[in-house]
């Protein structure tokens, strides 16, 4: 009887041991659970950041920087006289290429506003030499004390030298509902800069870009890029460098 009784109790501890293990099996277990679903949400999150930026770059129209609509002219890129065919549209010529949709676009300007017309559209490298000489000796006239150096620098927040100038490309337009620079109404531009891009146009010089393009806010000026390339653009707040960039770096 009192063997039985021994077998009993030494039963009985085994079993408590086996239970006491298997607890702590079960209590470390659990602590380290969420070390691995924190692992596996940090990799889920990797690889949707990496998802999310491929699908940045495929989402790029499907065009090159090396496409003509797509030519940049600035100061950084002085270029020569291009001599491009030209069509007249209302006396302001353009490239033949974009005349249609310059046309389209005007009119559907003037359906927001009677107002708007075309200011400028292409100019040739001597044209815009004169211009720039014009506006650097207006500033010394009006302010004495400015050097050479000074009033170009002035005037390039509004004028480009030559051969930095878009106008030459006839790829560019001046349009607005009067005929001075940012004087338009501000509802006015912001609704003819949201449908700009349907007919391949963009903004050119827009607010806060200063920093990109070197040139301050212009509410007149126009540029071709394509429809495809306009819509991404706008989309995106980019101007025609930063958008280069991209499709160099894709």
């Amino acid at each position: 009887m009192r063997k039985r009784f021994n077998l009993l109790t030494v039963l009985l501890q085994i079993g408590v041991v086996i239970l006491f293990i298997f607890g702590i099996y079960l209590f470390l277990n659990r602590n380290q659970q969420p070390v691995h679903q924190g692992n596996g949400k940090a990799k889920t999150e990797k690889r949707s950041q990496k998802k999310t930026s491929a699908d940045q770059t495929t989402a790029l129209p499907d065009v090159s920087p090396d496409d003509w609509e797509l030519v940049l002219v600035n100061r950084d890129h002085i270029t020569a006289e291009m001599n491009p065919d030209l069509t007249d549209i209302n006396s302001i010529s353009v490239d033949s290429r974009i005349a249609e949709k310059t046309r389209e676009f005007l009119a559907a300007a003037q359906a927001i506003d009677a107002s708007e017309h075309l200011i400028s559209g292409y100019r040739s490298v001597a044209y815009q030499e004169e211009l720039y000489n014009s506006y650097v000796a207006q500033e010394k006239a009006n302010d004495s004390s400015l050097s050479q150096e000074e009033a170009e620098k002035q005037v390039q927040t509004y004028s480009q030298p030559p051969g930095a100038s878009e106008h030459q490309t006839g790829l560019a337009i001046d349009m607005s509902t009067v005929d001075s620079l940012n004087q338009s109404k501000p509802e006015t531009v912001a609704k003819v800069a949201e449908l700009a891009p349907k007919y391949g146009f963009v903004l050119r010089f827009p607010k806060d870009k200063k920093h990109a393009t070197g040139i301050d806010y212009e509410d007149w000026h126009y540029r071709y890029v394509g429809v495809k390339s306009a819509k991404y653009m706008t989309k995106h707040n980019l101007t025609l460098e930063e958008y280069l960039e991209k499709l160099k770096e894709k």
